[in-house]
C-alpha cells in the first residue's frame, strides 16, 4: 500500500492544484512576441520550479511524485495507480482514434486541443510510440498530425499511422517497410470483388446519389460522404440510399465471381447483410427496400464472400464498403511490427466499433486496455464499463492520457 499512502500524503499536503495549473500553462503557453507575456511566463515557470522541489525534498521519490502532482488531479493518479495495480506494468504504445475520440466536433471545434497535444508530445518524449488508428485517408492524417505535433514528432520513427481502418500503415523512417499496403496481400477474388465496386461506384450510380455524394479519396476503402452537413436531415437521406445503392453494386460485383449467382446478386446482398447488422436492416426498412428473403436463402459459396466483407453504415455520415480481413486490429498488428514493440501492452482509446474490436484483441491477448468518450457507441461503453471503466468526457481525451501517463510514473517507482 506504500504508492496508495504516498499518493494519499501527496494530494493532502500540497496544492496540487496550482501545480498542474501552472505546469499546463507553461506546456501550451502561445509563442507570441511580447515582453510582458514572456515576463508573465518566465514567472509562471520559477514558482512552478519552487512549488516542485517543495515536493521534491518532501519524498524519498519526490522527483517522480512531482510530475505525478503537475500532471493528473487526484482522482486521475489514483485511476492510475489502480491500473498499475491491476496490471502490474506500464503501457509501452498509445493506439488512438482521431475522430470524436482525440478531437470532437461538437466541443472543439474539430481540432485536436492543445493540452491534448501537449499531452502526446509528453509521451513522445518519455519514449512512449504513438499508433494513430482512424479510418480517415493517409493524407488527411499526416496533415493534421504534422500541424498539430510537428514534422519532427511525426517523422521521428516512433509514430505510425494505420489508416482506412487498416488498409495500411504508415511509419515513417523505417525504410521499406515505411508504408505496408496490407490490402494487397488480399486474395485475388476479394480484390477483383473491391475493384469491381470502385470502378462502377460513381458512373452507375442513380442522379440522386450521384449528385448527393462524393467518394471519398482512400486507397482501397470504398466510402460515400454526403454533399451535405454531416448529421443533417439532408445527409441521412442520401447516405440511407446510398447505403442501399453500394448494397446492390456489391451484390452484381458478386455475381460475377461465384457460379452460384445468376442475376439476383442484389437481392442476396440486401437479405445478407439485413440478416447480420440491424442498422442496415432498418436502413432497407425505412427505404422500403427490404427483400422478401432471409439469411438462410443465402447460397453458402455467396455467403462465403459477403462475410468476408464489412458493409458500414454511419448515420447520416458515411456508407462504407470494406475488407473484415483489413482492420484496425490488423492494422495494429502490423504497426506494432514496423515499430519493433514484441511485448505491446497498449491502450486504445475510440468510440466505434472498428476500435472495439481492437479492445477485444487487447483484452483477449492479455496486451492492452480500452478507453472510450462518453458518446461512444453502446457496445464500446459496454466493453470499457465492464473492464476498466476508462470513460472521459467528450473532447477531452487529455484528461484520460494523464491518467496513463501517471500509470507509467508510478510503474517507475
Amino acid at each position: 500500500m506504500e504508492r496508495y499512502d504516498l499518493l494519499y500524503r501527496l494530494y493532502q499536503d500540497f496544492d496540487t492544484g496550482a501545480i498542474r495549473d501552472l505546469q499546463t500553462f507553461v506546456d501550451v503557453f502561445p509563442a507570441v512576441d511580447s515582453r510582458v507575456a514572456l515576463d508573465y511566463w518566465q514567472d509562471a515557470t520559477d514558482e512552478l520550479a519552487e512549488r516542485k522541489d517543495e515536493v521534491r525534498e518532501a519524498f524519498d521519490d519526490g522527483e517522480t511524485l512531482a510530475e505525478v502532482a503537475a500532471t493528473a488531479n487526484r482522482d486521475q493518479a489514483f485511476t492510475g495507480l489502480d491500473l498499475y495495480s491491476k496490471y502490474g506494468r506500464a503501457v509501452n504504445v498509445l493506439v488512438l482514434d482521431v475522430d470524436e475520440t482525440l478531437r470532437s466536433a461538437g466541443s472543439t471545434d474539430n481540432e485536436i486541443p492543445r493540452e491534448t497535444l501537449s499531452v502526446l508530445t509528453e509521451f513522445h518524449e518519455a519514449g512512449v510510440p504513438i499508433v494513430i488508428c482512424t479510418g480517415q485517408t493517409l493524407e488527411n492524417v499526416k496533415g493534421f498530425l504534422i500541424q498539430g505535433l510537428g514534422n519532427e514528432i511525426v517523422h521521428s520513427t516512433d509514430v505510425s499511422i494505420v489508416y482506412e481502418t487498416g488498409t495500411g500503415v504508415f511509419t515513417p523512417g523505417h525504410g521499406s517497410e515505411t508504408k505496408r499496403l496490407l490490402y494487397d496481400e488480399l486474395d485475388p477474388e476479394m480484390i477483383g470483388v473491391f475493384d469491381r465496386v470502385r470502378s462502377r461506384v460513381l458512373s452507375e450510380a442513380p442522379a440522386e446519389v450521384a449528385q448527393g455524394t462524393h467518394l471519398q479519396g482512400n486507397e482501397f476503402n470504398i466510402t460515400l460522404k454526403p454533399n451535405f452537413d454531416v448529421g443533417s436531415p439532408d445527409a441521412e437521406r442520401i447516405i440511407d440510399r446510398a447505403m442501399v445503392y453500394l448494397l446492390d453494386l456489391l451484390g452484381r460485383a458478386v455475381e460475377e465471381t461465384t457460379d452460384a449467382v445468376s442475376t439476383d446478386g442484389p437481392e442476396l446482398a440486401r437479405a445478407y447483410f439485413a440478416g447480420t447488422d440491424p442498422e442496415i436492416e432498418n436502413v432497407l426498412v425505412s427505404e422500403g427496400e427490404s427483400v422478401d428473403r432471409t439469411l438462410e436463402d443465402v447460397p453458402d459459396a455467396v455467403a462465403e464472400i459477403f462475410e468476408r466483407v464489412d458493409v458500414a453504415y454511419y448515420h447520416a455520415d458515411a456508407a462504407e464498403i470494406g475488407s473484415l480481413e483489413l482492420n484496425k486490429p490488423r492494422g495494429v498488428q502490423a504497426a506494432l511490427e514496423v515499430l519493433g514493440i514484441e511485448d505491446p501492452f497498449l491502450i486504445m482509446m475510440g468510440d466505434s466499433k472498428s476500435d472495439l474490436r481492437v479492445m477485444k484483441w487487447a483484452a483477449e491477448n492479455d496486451c492492452g486496455i480500452g478507453a472510450a468518450p462518453k458518446h461512444s457507441s453502446t457496445a464500446v461503453l459496454d466493453h470499457v464499463r465492464a473492464t476498466d471503466e476508462l470513460v472521459f468526457e467528450p473532447g477531452d481525451a487529455a484528461s484520460m492520457l494523464r491518467t496513463v501517463y501517471v500509470m507509467n510514473l508510478l510503474a517507475a517507482f
